[in-house]
């Protein structure tokens, strides 16, 4: 028996969001999955319900029926705030009202390591090291990770904010040898935060078993995910690239390029 009856998969249409798709169908007898983008036709286990985030009715009700909330849904990189406000912002408030009025009693948040890109590289940070956003994503990201506390200090709905770092296929460079998470571990990383018994509002930074880490995850012990993936493969390949220059951002602070991007006119 499945652990779940119905879970919402916001972002379904997104890289990551079609990884998250076929790995969930594991764990929920229904899939309702949520995009503004062709998300393909459903398969017998799946429902398709395409909505913006912005628009508070319409994601107030994608919650209805359901037990846990996987969200992956929003602007996935960096823009102006004009264009990160409706999804970012304005849908994480959305979701959480409609988890509050529906009774869902957990969501798995994909934050991001851009909540704390200004922190420089080397420096090794927890759950609880200042949130430092490197970009107007990243804010949008600590805000989510701000309105995930505050509904559990208020309503007792409970999140998993993921710090995600670097989920591609393989890593693409230097900086992502450090944060690389593989599908499989972020797979596992979601499941772990869906089935764990007590979570509260828990961080913890997604990033598999890379021989080098700026990020202690030992404050989400009880999660009980354990990464199987490393960079070891690609390590001689990524450091043969072209280093950046020791006064670039993007070589200073674990953000990377975020921390030079825009502004935006």
């Amino acid at each position: 028996m499945k652990p779940f009856k119905k879970i919402l998969l916001t972002g379904a249409a997104g890289s990551l969001g079609k990884v998250l798709r076929a790995s969930l169908a594991l764990h929920t007898e229904v899939l309702r999955l949520s995009d503004i983008s062709s998300m393909g036709n459903a398969a017998a286990h799946e429902e398709i319900i395409p909505c913006d985030l912005g628009d508070k009715a319409a994601t107030m009700a994608l919650l209805q029926g359901v037990e846990a909330v996987v969200h992956m849904g929003g602007v996935a990189t960096e823009h102006s705030f004009e264009q990160i406000l409706d999804a970012n912002i304005r849908g994480i408030f959305h979701l959480y009202e409609g988890a509050r009025v529906h009774g869902v009693r957990r969501v798995v948040f994909a934050s991001s390591n851009h909540a704390i890109g200004f922190h420089k590289q080397g420096e090794i940070l927890d759950s609880d090291s200042p949130q430092r956003p490197d970009s107007y994503y990243g804010l949008s990201k600590a805000y989510g990770e701000n309105m995930a506390q505050f509904y559990f200090n208020r309503y007792g709905i409970e999140t998993v904010s993921i710090r995600i770092g670097s989920s591609f296929p393989e890593p693409q460079d230097a900086r992502m040898l450090i944060t690389w998470l593989s599908y499989r571990d972020l797979s596992e990383l979601v499941r772990c935060s869906l089935v764990a018994p007590k979570v509260g509002h828990t961080i913890v930074y997604g990033a598999s078993n890379n021989k080098h880490s700026w990020w202690d995850n030992s404050k989400a012990a009880h999660l009980g995910f354990v990464p199987k993936d490393n960079t070891e493969a690609w390590r001689t390949s990524r450091e043969a690239m072209p280093a950046l220059p020791a006064s670039d951002p993007a070589r200073i602070y674990q953000g990377g390029g975020y921390t030079k991007m825009g502004p935006f006119n």
